[in-house]
């Protein structure tokens, strides 16, 4: 009957058939040739005898406005609300109210003032306690429900803001680059502006969806390496290789740009043939991304306010997205920076 995981029709039913079997359930444990209580008989002798069986099905009759009384208004309404003080003056009231329905049924319906009253007061205090319950564990899977919606709202909310950031510190990473291959080699501007124009197109109109293939995903990188390969021409040796064995694969838009962007950054400048080894392999249910490049441990870079804010934010994605199926390896050697991603995929 949780409301977290069932639809209202199927709470509908549920309960139709709960209290099908509660109406049911003295005649499927009856005796073989039930022998009706003599005291029962004896207080109604104008009437067809009674058995207990019908008396029970009556009562619990009886009990279920009382049971919907209690758990969608008592419960909820006086109990959570106001206090336990009032709920008990109101549930007093209440079963009050109910005892003096069923005296009136009985003495209408039976006409019989002295049909004991044992059955119907168990009734009524198991009915009590299912009901209770049955509110008070509804409304905890509800509350929970709530939560976990709240969560998932600001995660997809926080995610949004992260991938948002991509953008402007990936154009503000080749701006500057532009800038400094208008100086030395001016005639490669051209070129390298077109290729943004695609990446910028892919960033604004492609990468909006929660997922993107895998293969998409390997397109836009190539492209961006592209891009520094116009930048740089002959000057580093680039090699990217992709082993996409499984191409039905998907992954977070602009997951894995960081670190190649990360390498060219820092790869680059004042280092002896400088050299950027990417590859990417995918198997079933798992990808493999790792990217290596030269480093001069010699010379120190300096750093400006961006420096670091593409690590920072995938690490928290990669947190977010995959919390207990990645492993990000990071190896700064004496020669070369090394980032290995691994993403196991066991939802599939």
């Amino acid at each position: 009957m949780a409301k977290s995981s069932l639809s209202k029709y199927q709470v509908i039913f549920l309960h139709i058939a709960f209290w099908a079997f509660m109406l049911a359930l003295p005649f499927l444990v009856q005796p073989q040739n039930p022998e009706p209580p003599r005291n029962i008989i004896r207080h109604i002798p104008a009437t067809p005898k009674v058995s207990i069986m019908v008396l029970f099905s009556i009562f619990t009759l009886l009990n279920i406005p009382f049971f919907y009384l209690n758990s969608n208004l008592l419960v909820p309404k006086i109990l959570k609300k106001k206090g336990i003080g009032w709920y008990l003056f109101s549930l007093v009231c209440t079963i009050a109210a109910v005892f003096f329905f069923n005296a009136i049924v009985r003495t209408v319906f039976f006409h019989a003032r002295n049909i004991p009253r044992t059955g119907f007061t168990f009734q009524l205090l198991f009915f009590l306690a299912i009901s209770t319950s049955y509110r008070i564990v509804s409304d905890s899977l509800e509350d929970e429900k709530s939560k976990k919606e709240q969560e998932n709202e600001r995660l997809k909310s926080e995610l949004s803001f992260l991938r948002s950031q991509i953008s402007p510190h990936f154009i503000f990473n080749v701006l500057n680059s532009i800038v400094s291959l208008s100086r030395r080699k001016p005639e490669r501007v051209e070129p390298v502006v077109v290729k943004l124009s695609d990446l910028m197109r892919y960033m604004l109109y492609e990468s909006d969806d929660a997922m993107v293939t895998l293969e998409r995903e390997a397109q836009y990188l190539k492209a961006y390496i592209e891009l520094q390969q116009l930048r740089f021409g002959d000057d580093i040796a680039i090699n990217f290789c992709i082993n996409n064995s499984d191409t039905h694969q998907t992954i977070e838009p602009m997951l894995l740009i960081p670190f190649v962007e990360n390498s060219f950054k820092h790869g680059v400048g004042m280092i002896i043939n400088p050299t950027i080894d990417i590859a990417l392999t995918t198997e079933k249910n798992s990808l493999t991304f790792e990217v290596r490049n030269k480093v001069n441990k010699q010379f120190q870079e300096s750093k400006d306010q961006a420096s670091g804010i593409g690590l920072n934010n995938v690490k928290r994605r990669l947190e977010l997205l995959y919390p207990d199926n990645h492993q990000l390896i990071i190896s700064d050697g004496d020669e070369y920076y090394t980032i290995k991603l691994v993403i196991i995929r066991k939802d599939e």
